[in-house]
């Protein structure tokens, strides 16, 4: 039997999906990441906004204009959200939440609709399958900041983290296989805090990692002089920082629930490039809040440009139903285009210059695949760049030459 497994949602998911791959492999299917003709399909799905949760229903239909007679089980947050908008749906046999996606592989043959309810102690039943050039390890789950607008709280459950001595484990093991191993979770800023850790403390027991590690999104409280001196002492820590930002404007930030002023927000982004003066600092922005006006939207264009972020993933505000700002009456749609487009164009311009400071200068570039004629890799500080020569799945030392449409062309000098 072939078998299927597609992700619809973050970097979390694409971990469980990668968990349950070679939990199938080692059983003796067939099994891709890819959405091609197969038997069986598993969908793990995401919630995060509206369009999310319609392009998850929709992947049923293209799953069965591949295979008309496959089966097909969902998981993950939108089937925690809303069963029911999978559970009557052509061919789909088995639905279940974000719970015990772990053993998931082992009730195939299940039938209905399950959704057990969410964990209060990390799940810690996955062992993806070995990568060689780019892996995540999944440190938490859960979130507890309950911002206004955002239902993962809700589908997700409370923040809990994973034993150090597993994350350490994995990390030193796929560290001998990798290039690069990228740390993600729910809330990454988050762990530790129910068993008596930090990040700042799990950082601090990677020294024996000899591959890159990257984090995964971050809070801006979680910032500080401990975390960024143990980030530091790392052999090969990725100097991106993204940092979740949502608006520019304080007013709006409180209406978001969201623990923190532009002030602060500056404030460390200013440490962080104490210590990483190169460092990319990205983020995401969304547009159109219920409550944000237009002085209040000129306002975070303005701190945009003050704090210069090497990239931004803009968003139109998404109303979730049973979140607080789901009360808010919504902007008008135009309104909310607008602004989005208005912040991609500022994004741009911000990333062109980012990009431009390093024309001369040599980066550490993990080289990938083949794109337009070139060989595509990212830096640490995650500049997608285009080298002149060489083979995929290599480290290289390259020289930035020109950047163009936010992609810095590079001549390779040396093989590390």
């Amino acid at each position: 039997m072939k078998i299927s497994i597609y992700n619809l949602g973050c970097k979390v998911n694409k971990y469980e999906c990668d968990g349950m791959l070679k939990s199938l492999k080692d059983k003796g299917y067939e099994v891709t990441e890819d959405l091609v003709c197969a038997d069986l399909y598993i969908l793990n799905t995401c919630a995060v906004t509206n369009e999310a949760e319609r392009k998850s229903r929709q992947c049923i239909s293209r799953c069965l204009r591949l295979n008309p007679n496959a089966k097909i089980v969902v998981c993950g947050c939108a089937s925690q959200h809303d069963p029911s908008q999978f559970a009557d749906k052509k061919n789909v046999t088995y639905v279940i939440g974000t719970a015990d996606k772990d053993k998931l592989i082992d009730n195939l043959e299940s039938s209905g609709v399950l959704i057990r309810p969410i964990p209060t102690e990390y799940e810690d039943g996955f062992t993806p399958e070995v990568v060689r050039t780019r892996a995540y390890v999944k440190i938490q789950d859960g979130c507890d900041n309950y911002c206004s607008y955002c239902l993962i709280p809700y589908v997700r459950g409370r923040s809990r983290s994973r034993k150090i001595d597993s994350v350490v484990y994995e990390c030193e093991r796929l560290s001998a296989i990798c290039k690069e191993i990228i740390i993600t979770g729910i809330d990454i800023s988050s762990y530790g805090k129910n068993i008596g850790s930090s990040l700042t403390e799990l950082m601090g027991r990677l020294n024996n990692v000899n591959c890159r590690i990257r984090l995964g999104s971050l809070e801006v409280n979680v910032i500080d002089e401990n975390l960024l001196s143990s980030l530091k002492s790392l052999k090969k820590f990725c100097p991106q920082f993204h940092l979740s930002l949502q608006s520019g404007e304080d007013g709006v930030l409180k209406k978001m629930n969201r623990h923190y002023t532009t002030v602060q927000y500056l404030e460390k982004v200013n440490l962080i490039r104490k210590y990483f003066p190169d460092a990319a600092i990205t983020t995401d922005l969304i547009c159109g809040f219920p409550t944000e006006d237009e002085e209040s939207f000129c306002r975070t264009l303005k701190f945009m440009d003050e704090v210069g972020f090497a990239q931004v993933h803009v968003f139109g505000y998404s109303q979730r139903g049973g979140t607080a700002a789901s009360r808010y009456k919504l902007l008008a749609s135009d309104t909310v285009k607008s602004r989005v487009a208005r912040a991609i164009k500022s994004a741009e311009m911000s990333k062109e210059k980012y990009l431009q400071k390093f024309i001369g200068k040599t980066l550490e570039v993990l080289s990938e695949d083949i794109e337009n004629g070139y060989l595509r890799g990212y830096s640490q500080e995650y500049v997608k760049c285009y080298l002149d020569k060489g083979d995929g799945d290599r480290l290289y030392e390259a020289v930035v030459e020109k950047v163009i449409d936010g992609t810095a062309y590079c001549r390779v000098v040396a093989e590390l």
